[in-house]
């Protein structure tokens, strides 16, 4: 007796693309693992030009996203209450 070819399984376009989001679903929420949902990573303090002095009278304890005594919402690492960043926004 031979062995008689295997029909192959028909996929369709919605199967296949409803596969193809839920894997891409799953790979979203590993890659997010790691935070707590809705918290977006903290930027470097070279992305933001962040500097340990005030730039006129913007300063980072007069921002919205300083905490203190030495923290930022946005940015990673001790930060200088009198210390500025691009991403200042006045409290």
């Amino acid at each position: 007796m031979a062995d008689a070819p295997r029909p192959r399984p028909e996929i369709s376009r919605r199967s296949l693309l409803t596969f193809a989001a839920g894997g891409a679903a799953a790979l979203g929420m590993s890659v997010t693992a790691g935070r707590v949902e809705g918290t977006p990573a903290k930027l470097s303090q070279q992305a933001v030009a962040y500097q340990n002095t005030p730039k006129n009278d913007q300063r980072c304890d007069a921002c919205v996203h300083f905490e203190p005594p030495s923290s930022c919402k946005l940015i990673e690492g001790e930060i200088n209450p009198s210390g500025w960043c691009k991403m200042f926004k006045k409290k």
